[in-house]
């Protein structure tokens, strides 16, 4: 076997446009470590001035790997989604779900969807479409604000204390006079969601629609995502969203189960029931 030797001559510069792009990937991995930084603290984390850091970030943002809240804080963006689907991760999450998806919108007639959180929303990874003709529209890859979800709630209700806490500092806007628009009430619905394993939203996020969600979890035991149904309040009353809340926790169980997820045996026996 012969050993290629690869040199580089001392001094040599490195590729056109290389340095621009290590600043760029190390300002990414600076706003994964820490989602809902500023533009000062990323700068100075990683020796920039603020036109250089605000520069690449920009170009970051242009590609849908970070995005900004309105509080000029910055996030990771929906495409690094798209790129975990690639290398497998999400993708392991859509294939374990997509059964349980599709059973649910057929037992329900409702749409089901499987969503995850990207900064303060919560994005539609896959969806199966019920069968009324009265429906939601199809809105794979669609990104709505977590605190007005059921999905939202789901996977918050769950997060680590620091990761809460950050999103309760953060701003939450009113879409409907029901939203949970402040730190204290959406905190005070949150506790309710952990002690009873399911989350809803009555109307928070647009007049007319209602929705019930429960988390899902990774081998680890952290909650990756939520599956939801939802529907128009005309039909999905509160008896409704009850019965459809103990089908959607077995299910979460289920599509974590076979990602890994291994809970006591009582405590998965008492979700599929």
């Amino acid at each position: 076997m012969h050993m290629v030797k690869h040199e580089t001559r001392a001094g040599a510069a490195p590729y056109p446009g290389t340095q621009a792009v290590v600043r760029a990937l190390r300002l990414l991995k600076a706003v994964a470590a820490g989602s809902g930084r500023g533009l000062g603290e990323l700068s100075r984390a990683q020796g920039l001035n603020k036109t250089t850091a605000y520069r690449l970030l920009t170009a970051l943002e242009s590609e849908g790997l970070v995005a900004r809240d309105p509080g000029e804080a910055w996030r990771l963006g929906p495409e690094l989604f798209a790129l975990g689907r690639g290398a497998g991760g999400a993708a392991d999450v859509r294939e374990a779900a997509r059964p349980e998806l599709e059973a649910l919108a057929r037992e329900t007639r409702e749409t089901a969807s499987l969503e995850v959180l990207v900064g303060r929303d919560t994005l539609i990874a896959d969806e199966v479409q019920g069968g009324y003709v009265i429906g939601t529209a199809p809105a794979a890859g669609t990104r709505w604000p977590a605190h007005a979800t059921s999905t939202g709630k789901a996977i918050l209700a769950f997060a680590d204390p620091g990761s809460l806490e950050a999103f309760l500092a953060g701003p939450l806007a009113r879409h409907t006079p029901r939203t949970l628009a402040s730190a204290g009430a959406l905190r005070r619905e949150l506790r309710k969601v952990k002690e009873r394993g399911w989350a809803t939203t009555h109307e928070e996020l647009e007049a007319g629609y209602v929705a019930v969600a429960a988390p899902v979890c990774d081998a680890a035991g952290r909650v990756v995502a939520a599956v939801s149904v939802g529907g128009p309040r005309t039909r999905l009353n509160a008896s409704t969203l009850n019965r459809i809340a103990r089908r959607l926790v077995a299910a979460a169980a289920e599509i974590s189960f076979r990602l890994g997820h291994r809970p006591p045996a009582s405590s998965r026996k008492k979700a599929r029931t």
